[in-house]
């Protein structure tokens, strides 16, 4: 736009920011279906290979629709630059191992994915060590700090309890020890929450979730300035290839154009389902932040636009075993009764998602991580979509009827 006009809100940037258009003029974004690109000349190819010519070589270096992507995305967080992964995961993979080396030191919550955990674990054994710190306690990462300590990596809210992260603090005590945070955004998305404007230097996330929104493919992205997208962690990415592919990213543009309108049907919805989850007979507890019983809800009100979209709760009694095989026996069966939540692990769709954490999502980190963890057998998750909030009431109400018998 001109220099005089006014800068594009959010909603016009996950619509409008990309790339130029082609000299086809094409209204809606190109999809570039190519594995590498035509040089005019040897004296060019030369030189784009050597970096003294800006222009795509390889989609493995650099594809159209991926710039696309990745300058939407970059818009919407407020962040200098973005580099797009084949997969949430990738995302995590390629910002721990660009930033650090055998013999560094890495402070991470307890409470993360599952997946996450494990990539950890897997990481410790080439030499990095890892210390794991509440994620709601900012004095612990104050004091885990060490003298080789480069990284410290949060989600917030977190899967699938919905703990935050006071952003804000832990970003002031990474900048005091010359610490890099990097916040996992994948439960708010930028469209209810953008870490960088709270301190976070990195922002990382499982496109596959919110960002698509309705299931179709795998994506990741990782965000930040200009300085370390482009220079330390691009180079990483190219090299060692996780890659998202043009068609992946083309979809993922397309998803974007709906997000702020997604995120607050499936909010509202989500606000709406954890009210009436809290005063139903057989709900031990309630863990959304949008509620004000959440011990958090003050500081989720102050980084987050609402409470987003993700619900858990323990079915059960105040008086029973949290970690009994009796709960996860009556959370499966309350998950098997729903007919229109869709029992799949995914999150971040317009359909409405069911899962037990305990044995899906965290089943592979075992028991003992599962409870630092705090999560339960009887714990339920539910990523809520955009349906009717009758039936989606209707459904659960059945299923609480069920395990009540």
């Amino acid at each position: 736009m001109k220099s005089d006009r006014r800068a594009p809100g959010i909603d016009t940037l996950a619509i409008r920011e990309g790339i130029p258009r082609t000299a086809y003029l094409e209204h809606n974004e190109p999809l570039f279906l190519t594995s590498s690109f035509v040089f005019e000349n040897a004296a060019q190819a030369a030189a784009r290979f050597a970096g003294d010519e800006p222009g795509f070589i390889y989609s493995r270096a650099g594809n159209p629709t991926v710039t696309a992507f990745q300058n939407r995305l970059a818009a919407l967080e407020g962040a200098q630059a973005c580099v797009a992964t084949a997969s949430g995961m990738s995302a995590i993979m390629a910002t721990v191992m660009s930033l650090t080396r055998a013999g560094d030191h890495i402070v991470v919550a307890h409470e993360l994915f599952g997946a996450t955990t494990q990539l950890f674990g897997i990481l410790s054994r080439f030499g990095l060590e890892v210390t794991q710190v509440r994620l709601d306690d900012t004095e612990a990462w104050k004091a885990a700090v060490r003298p080789n300590t480069r990284l410290f990596y949060l989600e917030t809210p977190s899967n699938p309890l919905t703990q935050l992260a006071d952003v804000r603090a832990i970003a002031h005590i990474a900048r005091e020890r010359g610490v890099r945070l990097a916040v996992d955004n994948c439960f708010c998305s930028p469209a209810l929450q953008r870490p960088l404007e709270l301190g976070a230097d990195i922002v990382v996330h499982s496109a596959t979730k919110y960002i698509d929104g309705q299931g179709r493919v795998l994506g990741g992205a990782v965000l930040g300035d200009s300085k370390y997208i482009e220079e330390t962690l691009a180079p990483f990415v190219r090299t060692t290839g996780p890659t998202l592919s043009a068609f992946n990213a083309w979809v993922l543009l397309k998803g974007m154009e709906t997000l702020s309108m997604r995120m607050e049907r499936q909010s509202a919805n989500a606000l709406a389902l954890a009210t009436w989850l809290e005063s139903q007979p057989g709900v031990m507890q309630v863990y959304y932040p949008g509620l004000p019983s959440h011990p958090q809800h003050e500081l989720a009100m102050t980084q987050q636009r609402s409470g987003g979209a993700i619900v858990s709760f323990e079915v059960g009694r105040a008086d029973e075993d949290r970690y009994s095989e009796a709960l996860r026996l009556k959370a499966w069966q309350l998950i098997d009764a729903c007919e229109v939540m869709s029992i799949t692990a995914n999150l971040g769709d317009v359909k409405t998602t069911i899962t037990h954490p305990a044995s899906t999502t965290h089943g592979r980190v075992g028991p003992e991580a599962r409870r630092a963890a705090g999560v339960g057998e009887g714990l339920i998750r539910i990523a809520v979509g955009a349906e009717d909030l009758a039936d989606l009431t209707d459904d659960l109400e059945h299923a609480l009827r069920a395990i009540a018998r």
